[in-house]
């Protein structure tokens, strides 16, 4: 191996070694899973064709979350910022549900977990990174100014030191820590909106019972055993359609009703923005089997399931978790 070839190794390595941390920080961004994945991309792209340029000043990881930061605010210069139904409009009664479909790029999008959370020793520091990956979260992120976004993220997730930040976004500390004082100020605003799981990693046994519970009530589409699980102020979502239902009555009548399709489902469990998921496969209509219909995405607190995010565009969903586009008909 020639020694051009051995650095061009090493230099692909390393870049990518920072990858995944980069691929969550973007994530947290922009609240898209593909646009954080080409921003990641275009950082690795510009990070490789500017090598020679990068005089060791800083460390090779923060010269890349500057890259990363400056590629983040392009994109967020059109103003766009990504919303869950429950940002947009207040519940649907079910007499009222229908089903209307807005925009992709109207909806904060899930992300699997392995694609955003770095493995790392330090048990404090795995819970801060799940719980900012969490969809209320990034949510409530999206209520920032971009700047204000980004020094949040690296102030209260990253831990990094004011003056690091201020080093990244070439402005004072005195700016930086105003910036943070305003981000934190907006985030009290919806808080309530950013409290909406318990932690889950690792489950426990209650949280793991409580999952079997659902996975059987769903499968079995025995609606009395599922009231049974929610909370009574339980939240269904469906993006693309901007309905959303709250409370347990609300969401098994609309399960019985527009999605009775949905009988006889069946569950794969996965994780995704740091809380249980599962990819919820329907019967097939043409065939035997059955079909992706929706990454469902699970909050739980104190001990009840409190919200069931249903994201239906599996043709983009499916690949990225690497879920499979068809179960057999003797699938467990």
């Amino acid at each position: 191996m020639s020694d051009l070839t051995a650095t061009t190794t090493d230099i692909d390595s390393r870049l990518e070694g920072h990858r995944v941390e980069l691929t969550g920080y973007c994530y947290r961004m922009l609240g898209s899973a593909f646009e954080a994945e080409d921003a990641v991309q275009d950082t690795l792209v510009r990070a490789w064709r500017n090598i020679d340029k990068f005089e060791g000043r800083s460390s090779l990881r923060s010269w890349l979350y500057r890259i990363a930061t400056n590629v983040c605010l392009d994109m967020l210069t059109a103003g766009n910022k990504r919303a869950r139904p429950v940002d947009l409009s207040g519940p649907t009664p079910l007499a009222q549900a229908a089903l209307n479909p807005l925009p992709e790029n109207t909806w904060l999008e899930p992300m699997p977990d392995g694609r955003i959370l770095p493995s790392v020793a330090d048990p404090a520091e795995a819970a801060v990174a799940r719980e900012s990956v969490r969809l209320a979260f990034v949510a409530a992120l999206q209520h920032l100014p971009p700047k204000q976004r980004a020094v949040l993220i690296l102030r209260e997730v990253l831990a990094w030191k004011a003056s690091e930040v201020a080093e990244l976004l070439d402005t004072s500390v005195a700016s930086v820590n105003s910036a943070l004082q305003r981000a934190r100020a907006t985030l009290t605003d919806h808080q309530g909106e950013t409290s909406a799981a318990d932690a889950a990693d690792p489950l426990d046994e209650e949280q793991r019972k409580l999952l079997e519970r659902y996975v059987a009530a769903f499968e079995g589409y025995d609606m009395k055993a599922l009231t049974a699980l929610l909370h009574e102020d339980a939240v269904m979502t469906m993006p693309p359609f901007d309905l959303w239902l709250r409370g347990h009555d609300d969401i098994t009548g609309f399960m019985t009703s527009i999605g009775a399709a949905c009988a006889g489902s069946r569950l794969v469990a996965t994780s995704a923005n740091g809380t249980p998921a599962f990819a919820h496969y329907k019967p097939n209509p043409d065939g035997p089997g059955f079909v992706p219909w929706a990454v469902q995405v699970i909050d739980i607190q104190d001990g009840a399931i409190t919200g069931m995010h249903c994201f239906l565009d599996t043709p983009r969903w499916f690949p990225l978790f690497g879920l499979p586009d068809h179960l057999d008909a003797d699938a467990a």
